[in-house]
């Protein structure tokens, strides 16, 4: 079990921020997965990997191949309070699932 979390890297986001957004798409993807998915997941240690995506059409394009292969996942939009403008859309989270069907969704992607 894994989790995957996409990370745009053409909004400039600074580390903290990055972060942040991360974590929150975590959360949110999580809270999707059903209670025996995501106690399987905790047990496992939560693995989780950071990938990078070149844009938010891409974080789109992921989303939606998720959401045909039945996986939880989540995209997040920041609120604007710091870095970036209300709405951004910065990360996308794929899982908790299996290993090899988050990788058929994120498996081409680069580690952040």
């Amino acid at each position: 079990m894994k989790q995957a979390i996409v990370a745009r890297t053409d909004i400039g986001m600074g580390t903290g921020k990055l972060a942040a957004q991360v974590a929150h798409a975590s959360l949110s993807a999580y809270e999707k997965a059903g209670s025996s998915r995501r106690r399987e997941w905790k047990s496992g240690g939560q693995k989780k990997v950071v990938l990078k995506a070149a844009s938010e059409r891409e974080l789109h394009e992921l989303s939606e191949i998720a959401d045909r292969e039945g996986l939880p996942n989540a995209i997040v939009r920041d609120a604007g309070h710091t870095q970036l403008e209300p709405g951004t859309v910065t990360t996308l989270a794929v899982g908790p699932a299996a290993d090899d069907a988050v990788d058929r969704v994120t498996g081409e992607l680069s580690l952040f």
